[in-house]
């Protein structure tokens, strides 16, 4: 596929590939508080169509913008008044990060939103973080717009942007760095012009076969029909999609790095043909926007449901299986039968110790917005739904060193075991109830109305 020049304009970046003590009694935050007003108030906007002259000015812009920005018609929006057209400006900030352009851009940003930015804020995860979490309304047309600068970038976009009915909130989808991962199923090759490509039916060896990779070293657990598999982690960092046989099923498991999110869904249980899961190139808050590739219908990787496509229409939601982080020295312990990724995968690449490098270190690197103060950002959390419906989510190394100590941990009729030496959560009757572990930031932006359990004591 041939895409076509962005322009001088455009900078594209390339990104890799988006309590000891406790008591035995654990209460409960149930009550999320609000979001800290770090961000200031919201601007007024107007109700109704675009003024004509705005909208002119709109479509100036994106006419040229492969040759220049406008900015004559960036300056005339600045004055605008219509705070709601701030989203584009933040796309357009998505791509043109420094120099005079971008100077201007914050600057009629400032001028548009009446709002002064403080020196860490003048950047597009700034603005677009305050645009997130006042939760400004998009300008009518916004769609239309966005995707005038998103679809020639990757052409593989059009399907999501030209559905009228997808469920998609198309003002938290930004650009991650990479194109889309359009690949047939099994097609062992990177990527032609640059996308993070999924393992599709990877090989697998015995835990024996699995010397190669250190005990201490992070694996996924899955186990479907009582067959275990471990995902080594520095594998999934490279891949972030895997469409594998498990057990009998066919499984597609996400990865989002930015999120720490490893997930696993069933995918034989739609129609008569599997779904083949695949990496967008796309995030929503952070998070991966993953999609169908045979139906390009985009789902939420959170929660498995089918936000665009033919699979939307059919009401799609994946079945979620949990995914255990453990040691793979505990997890081969644990599950004695486990198969494991092969070293090379089976396709004969060689990846290294750690791809990331410590990338995430600094906190999230792409825009979240306002963040639920009840943990920090990155605290690693169990997130799991409860029988009623009620999202739970249990602070994994609180939770971990409780259960060492041989307590009880649970909430909402949803307890954690150890499992290797990660996390696996039950029912009262020993019933697995899907889970996965992922930063707080994401499970809770996610899931607003999580209950958080914690220790008491101590």
């Amino acid at each position: 596929m041939v895409r076509p020049e962005i322009g001088v304009v455009l900078l594209v970046l390339a990104l890799a590939a988006g309590c000891a003590g406790g008591s035995s009694d654990p209460s409960a935050e149930t009550n999320p508080p609000a979001v800290l007003d770090s961000f200031g108030q919201a601007p007024r906007v107007p109700d109704g169509p675009l003024d004509e002259r705005v909208a002119a000015d709109i479509d100036l812009i994106l006419s040229r913008i492969e040759t220049n920005l406008d900015l004559g018609a960036v300056r005339r929006i600045g004055a605008s008044g219509d705070a709601r057209v701030a989203w584009l400006f933040s796309d357009l900030l998505r791509f043109i990060q420094v120099g005079s352009l971008a100077g201007d851009l914050l600057r009629s940003f400032e001028r548009l939103t009446e709002t002064e930015l403080a020196e860490a804020e003048r950047s597009w995860k700034g603005v677009t973080d305050r645009l997130i979490a006042w939760d400004l309304p998009a300008p009518p047309g916004y769609v239309g717009y966005k995707s005038r600068l998103f679809v020639p970038i990757e052409p593989g976009w059009a399907p999501f942007f030209e559905d009228p009915n997808a469920d998609i909130d198309w003002r938290l989808v930004s650009w991650g760095g990479v194109l889309i991962d359009d690949r047939s199923l099994g097609d062992p090759n990177s990527c032609f012009q640059g996308c993070i490509p999924a393992l599709d039916d990877p090989a697998v060896t015995d835990a024996d076969g699995g010397s190669w990779y250190s005990d201490d070293a992070l694996v996924f657990g899955v186990v479907v029909s009582g067959a275990a598999r471990a995902y080594p982690k520095n594998i999934m960092e490279v891949h972030e999609m895997v469409n594998d046989t498990l057990g009998g099923r066919r499984i597609g498991m996400p990865y989002c790095t930015l999120c720490a999110s490893a997930q696993a869904y069933f995918t034989d249980t739609v129609g008569d043909q599997d779904l083949v899961l695949r990496t967008s190139g796309l995030l929503s808050r952070s998070n991966k926007v993953m999609y169908e590739l045979n139906s390009k219908s985009v789902f939420d990787t959170f929660t498995g449901r089918a936000l665009s496509g033919p699979l939307q229409d059919k009401g799609v939601q994946l079945e979620q299986i949990s995914v255990v982080r453990s040691t793979w020295g505990a997890w081969k312990e644990a599950h004695p039968d486990t198969t494991i990724i092969a070293r090379d995968g089976g396709i004969g690449r060689q990846y290294p110790e750690d791809p990331l490098g410590g990338r995430d270190d600094g906190g999230p690197i792409f825009p979240i917005g306002g963040v639920d103060p009840r943990l920090p950002v990155q605290h690693q959390v169990v997130g799991v739904i409860a029988p009623d419906g009620t999202p739970l989510a249990f602070p994994a190394e609180e939770a971990r060193i409780a259960l060492q100590a041989g307590k009880t941990v649970q909430l909402a009729g949803v307890r954690l075991e150890l499992d290797g030496d990660g996390l696996r959560a039950v029912l009262d009757s020993k019933t697995d109830v899907a889970s996965h572990q992922a930063f707080w930031f994401a499970w809770s932006q996610f899931h607003p109305s999580t209950a958080v359990w914690t220790p008491l004591g101590g």
